[in-house]
């Protein structure tokens, strides 16, 4: 995974990203929460927030 994955925030199936204790379970969130924000045509540079 990237470091930078850290960065991404926001809700995804009802649950906040960087709420989610378990670590596998926050990853699959943030992979989650990156497809949805790329299919609604937002920048990968803004989503990571680089």
């Amino acid at each position: 995974m990237n470091p930078g994955s850290v960065k991404i925030t926001g809700v995804i199936c009802g649950y906040r990203v960087e709420e989610i204790t378990d670590p596998l379970m926050q990853q699959i969130r943030y992979l989650d929460k990156l497809v949805d924000e790329l299919a609604k045509g937002k920048a990968l540079d803004k989503i990571l927030r680089k």
